[in-house]
């Protein structure tokens, strides 16, 4: 069957790879599951970039509670994620699936810088791209560098993989029992709506695309492959009047 995306960026939160009993930052498990995961979807031939957060390292409520300034908090953020970005690049490899790690941040020891071309040369060639480093500046959240990333290497979709969250819904449905669910919107009006889905820069950064941006539950795999088949799973959210 026809993929319905040639080229994706799928967004990881830092919390899917940590171990929730112990607080430890990596679970094993965890990293085998994305690995995996990522691997159903490279074997039908999709080009895929990666972001990953920094949650499982390092939180901003943390740099506040010790009096850490808002931009050195972000840099130690953006740091944190070049981590991550290592650890599902040795995840993946571990598996066969060969990647590479850019980062926004000069760290040539362990990442490629980000350059365009030569981002879109290691997709085209079948390798993951994992981008560290946010976007390189502060005050900007790894959605935004998400969005920005896949706007600039011109990705089909991005896919917000949420663990335990089956798409967008009205309210939070864990405080809200009335809340409904939506199965699609524009990013107008999911600015209009105020949901708490991407943060307005990234949004923004989507609505003048023809990206899709799919919002669904990672922890059932086989959603990435209904994705790809083309069958409405999670939110779907992308332009409009």
């Amino acid at each position: 069957m026809e993929n319905k995306y040639k080229r994706v960026l799928i967004k990881l939160s830092g919390e899917a790879l940590a171990n929730k009993d112990t607080g430890e930052i990596f679970e094993a498990n965890n990293l085998k599951f994305v690995a995996e995961t990522i691997k159903q979807i490279h074997d039908r031939g999709v080009e895929i970039a990666i972001v990953v957060g920094g949650g499982n390292i390092w939180r901003g409520r943390l740099a506040q509670s010790i009096g850490v300034q808002r931009s050195q908090a972000d840099y130690m953020g953006m740091l944190g994620t070049i981590i991550n970005a290592l650890a599902v690049q040795s995840s993946l490899e571990q598996i066969g699936i060969e990647s590479r790690v850019m980062s926004a941040i000069d760290s040539k020891k362990v990442a490629e810088p980000y350059i365009r071309r030569r981002a879109i040369r290691h997709l085209e060639k079948g390798r993951v791209v994992i981008f560290g480093g946010g976007i390189g500046e502060p005050y900007f959240t790894t959605d935004t560098a998400a969005a920005l990333r896949a706007t600039d290497i011109q990705c089909d979709a991005i896919l917000m993989a949420k663990n335990g969250v089956d798409g967008v819904y009205t309210d939070d449905p864990k405080t809200n029992p009335n809340a409904q669910f939506i199965s699609s919107l524009t990013f107008k009006e999911m600015i209009e709506k105020n949901l708490k889905v991407m943060d307005q820069t990234a949004v923004s950064l989507c609505m003048d695309t023809p990206i899709e941006v799919r919002v669904f539950n990672m922890s059932e795999t086989s959603n990435f492959i209904k994705i790809l088949d083309g069958e409405e799973v999670g939110t779907t959210m992308k332009q409009g009047e």
